[in-house]
């Protein structure tokens, strides 16, 4: 294929992705995320993985851009995770307006 035709589907997938996205209610968010981790660990053990049979210099040096995009890509999807979850748990009542 030519590079238009990849820069072309490219582009659209960004679109469908964004609308895919957008249409997901909040309940379902958290599910979705615990897979796309699932998904960036997986990622992750890929490109350690390419990156052990390197053999050159810009070999290694993509396998390691790769691996640290996969891992912070990976870590901000538990973080984003976390906070959805702390939306979920019921807040603390305050102990003085108990009292009253």
């Amino acid at each position: 294929m030519d590079p238009i035709s990849l820069l072309t589907i490219f582009i659209l997938s960004i679109f469908v992705g964004i609308e895919v996205v957008s249409k997901v209610s909040a309940v379902l968010h958290t599910p979705l995320m615990s897979g796309a981790n699932a998904i960036h660990g997986v990622v992750l053990v890929g490109a350690i993985l390419v990156t052990g049979k390197a053999s050159g210099g810009i070999e290694l040096w993509l396998g390691l851009a790769a691996i640290v995009l996969a891992s912070i890509n990976m870590v901000g999807g538990f973080v984003v995770t976390d906070r959805m979850l702390e939306m979920f748990k019921p807040k603390p009542r305050d102990t003085d307006e108990v009292k009253k």
